[in-house]
């Protein structure tokens, strides 16, 4: 049950790591006190997440078991968005440190919801 070519399941597998690890660099820069610590727990979780969902959809056992493991690391992605926007609307990090990563969150959301599409469409 191939979805996409060999290559470019390579690529989003070290993409999506990447973004992870950029997520886990971001928490070991947030001060180490209060609310920042826990908006920096909350993002480390659901940043490092989409890579796993995807390694284990690459490994999925049909189609409805890709596309839910997909649209689980499209929630997680959305949620890391959400926490983004919290650090920058709580002032924990100026907005142009986070410009890239967002941008990032948005393209990895963007390539996943092409990829669930395409396979719905070829399901019906």
């Amino acid at each position: 049950m191939k979805t996409l070519p060999q290559e470019s399941e390579r690529n989003l597998r070290l993409r999506l790591k990447d973004y992870g690890l950029r997520v886990l660099r971001l928490y070991d820069s947030l001060p180490r006190h209060g609310s920042a610590q826990m908006v920096g727990r909350q993002i480390a979780r659901s940043g490092t997440s989409p890579g796993a969902h995807y390694r284990e959809a690459c490994r999925a056992k049909s189609d409805a078991d890709f596309i839910s493991k997909i649209e689980g690391a499209l929630q997680e992605l959305d949620e890391t968005d959400y926490w983004l926007e919290m650090l920058v609307e709580g002032r924990y990090v100026p907005p142009p440190k986070l410009k890239s990563l967002r941008a990032e969150t948005d393209e990895l959301i963007a390539i996943l919801v092409t990829i669930v599409r395409k396979v719905k469409k070829r399901r019906n």
